[in-house]
């Protein structure tokens, strides 16, 4: 059932994307990169969401959204996520209050309709062999994108990592973040649980978001320093929205566990009080 439903959702995403990517990319000429990423990516990319959550069972919960700028807040944000699996990359598009900048290798503008619709939407992609140039470009074009309202979008780990796992974090985001002033919004995503990286099948169950409070670089800070503070508040988090993917000793206190363990401590030492001040137990 589990690959059926999967081969489902992705047969809608193959058929779907020919027309919507079409558009978009026969539109490029008449209408603004943000008209198309609004009234024919972001309505592609949730619904890929939603079909994923009504077919695939990927259902999601969301906490933190109330540390993301206001829509009409102009500062630069860069979106720095954990990375475990395909469905991020079309959440945070189908979501998010500004048009987001992916930076993303440059192989990916190959795909079939796909990537070719990418190409038009004003993103950053890169050359990975070319690293003194790639970096140029990501904070020429990632500061430039970011002055006309758009939010850049890094997977600081660079890959998909493994349920539980933790890849090497990059320091590119920071780097940018130095140069342009911007801040860094981390988040943790668990959601390999429901779509396991190099799988194409889904398991039903409920992907975790969560939005950390900005990051700002702060003068003199090194772009490493900044990248450990994003990648400790991500890892922490990662701990409490899926604890079960993490050995018993990385796992964050239970709040219920705490609540009874101090229930109990609070009437041993009530019992103790009244013994002491006339020899009565709860029994006498």
């Amino acid at each position: 059932m589990r690959s059926l439903r999967s081969v489902l959702v992705f047969f809608w995403m193959a058929v779907t994307v020919i027309p919507f990517a079409s558009v978009i990319i026969l539109s490029a000429p008449f209408i603004g990169p943000d008209k198309r990423w609004w009234y024919l990516a972001r309505p592609w990319l949730q619904a890929a969401v939603e079909a994923a959550r009504l077919i695939g069972g990927i259902q999601y919960t969301v906490t933190g959204e109330e540390h993301l700028p206001a829509a009409g807040d102009n500062q630069r944000i860069i979106l720095c996520p954990k990375h475990q699996s395909t469905w991020e990359t079309f959440f945070f598009a189908s979501r998010m209050p500004r048009p987001l900048a992916y930076v993303f290798k440059r192989e990916l503008l190959y795909v079939p309709f796909f990537g070719w619709a990418m190409a038009c939407l004003n993103m950053i992609h890169i050359d990975r062999g070319a690293r003194g140039d790639a970096w140029k470009k990501v904070a020429s074009l990632g500061e430039a994108l970011m002055d006309r309202g758009k939010w850049v979008i890094m997977f600081p780990e660079g890959t998909r990592s493994e349920r539980g796992g933790q890849g090497v974090y990059k320091t590119g985001a920071a780097r940018l973040a130095i140069a342009t002033g911007a801040s860094i919004v981390p988040i943790a995503v668990a959601s390999a649980r429901c779509w396991p990286r190099k799988s194409f099948t889904f398991i039903p169950g409920t992907a975790a978001v969560s939005f950390g409070p900005p990051i700002a670089p702060t003068p003199g800070e090194s772009a490493g320093e900044l990248m450990e503070k994003v990648s400790l508040w991500i890892e922490e988090e990662m701990r409490r929205i899926d604890p079960e993917a993490y050995p018993v000793d990385e796992r964050p206190p239970d709040p219920a566990q705490q609540e009874a363990a101090q229930r109990e401590i609070l009437e041993v030492q009530a019992a103790a009080a009244r013994a002491a001040q006339g020899g009565v137990t709860d029994e006498g």
